[in-house]
């Protein structure tokens, strides 16, 4: 963070489009409040076609090359630049050749008083233009976070705790969690939940579990979290609608897919296993406080667990453990590992055989939850 500050060259880029908005806006005041003066130029780079991209190119070699008229510094944004990538405007034959010329352009610019910000979506690191400002200038690349990700709920984490703090606001642990539980991998509807609960809260200083429960909605990756809430609870006809509600939205959204619906289930009953053994061991004790159930985690044996993180209980987000710490007693161990079993029955069914996968998932959830069934 830091080195943008020292470097007069910047560029912010990455699929995290809200991440790397942020990131761009504290660059850029920062830049214009140490420059000073009022000669400070944000140059819009949305472009719909080559034309488009080309008129924004030519806005930011003048900015450049006109001094401040006021004197002192001057701060230059490329704001929102989408031909940087793999877009169709990105690979016209001009926008390169521009880009192109604006790279050597850059090499040898006396930057003085000059400094340039662009931000932008995804960029081709394989081009001469993302290589020279790499090479001349500072490069911060945001992700967006994904449910795949092993740290999402981390930085989702730091991410509302800044947010609580920045407003002045105190979170309960437990309203954190369920927060990031509710909301998933999006930070940009995190940043939203977070202003919509320190607006609400008013002059209390502290947002409570109950004001997350009235105040903030559920975005589509946290709902798939309610299907292995079903499972968890062992409650058949809630399982069998969100398992509909699952398969009906796989048919409108390219990254839901009955194969994904069927890994969240086995990670759910993985998560209860983990507990199961670990209260069998006497490591963890029901608990009602999210902050003593967390305090007992911390206390767990590190030695003692497997060094593969997909085998590790410590791995897990600790919400995901505490929500299912009232579900495990709902399941005995042969019942679980049964489980497992009956999910990799079902994994394999749906990859090899021509049955309909809506079918083959029912069936091997009534298998899990029906006790006449389970302990056949």
């Amino acid at each position: 963070m830091a080195a943008a500050k020292s470097n007069p060259l910047a560029l912010v880029c990455g699929d995290d489009d809200f991440a790397v908005k942020q990131r761009a806006k504290q660059i850029f005041k920062e830049w214009s409040a140490e420059l000073g003066g009022m000669d400070h130029e944000i140059i819009e780079a949305t472009a719909g076609n080559s034309g488009e991209a080309l008129t924004a190119l030519s806005k930011l070699r003048e900015a450049l090359n006109t001094l401040p008229f006021f004197g002192g510094g001057k701060a230059v944004w490329l704001r929102d630049c989408n031909f940087l990538g793999e877009e169709r405007t990105a690979s016209a034959a001009a926008v390169t050749e521009m880009l192109g010329g604006l790279s050597d352009e850059l090499k040898t610019f006396q930057w003085q008083n000059v400094r340039l910000l662009i931000s932008a979506g995804k960029v081709d690191k394989r081009k001469t233009f993302f290589k020279t400002l790499d090479k001349l200038g500072t490069v911060e690349i945001f992700s967006a976070w994904s449910v795949d990700d092993k740290d999402w709920a981390d930085r989702a984490d730091d991410a509302a705790r800044t947010g609580f703090k920045q407003r002045q606001k105190d979170v309960a642990e437990d309203a954190l969690a369920e927060l990031i539980n509710r909301v998933g991998p999006n930070a940009r509807q995190l940043e939203s939940e977070v202003e919509k609960l320190c607006l609400s809260v008013g002059d209390r200083k502290r947002v409570e579990l109950a004001d997350v429960a009235a105040i903030c909605s559920r975005n589509k990756s946290a709902r798939a979290f309610a299907l292995g809430d079903a499972l968890g609870d062992r409650n058949l006809p809630a399982l069998l609608r969100r398992l509909d509600e699952e398969l009906w939205e796989t048919k409108f959204d390219s990254d839901k897919s009955e194969i994904g619906l069927l890994y969240g289930l086995i990670s759910k009953v993985r998560a209860l296993l983990f507990l199961k053994e670990m209260m069998r061991e006497g490591w963890i004790k029901d608990s009602r406080d999210y902050n003593s159930f967390k305090s007992q985690l911390e206390r767990v044996p590190a030695d003692k667990l497997p060094a593969d993180r997909k085998f590790n209980p410590l791995a897990l987000n600790p919400y995901v453990l505490y929500k299912a710490l009232p579900q495990v007693k709902k399941y005995t161990s042969s019942e679980l590992v049964n489980a497992m079993d009956v999910l990799l029955r079902c994994n394999q069914r749906l990859v090899s055989s021509g049955l309909d996968e809506a079918l083959v998932l029912q069936q091997a959830l009534v298998q899990i939850v029906t006790p006449s069934a389970v302990a056949a």
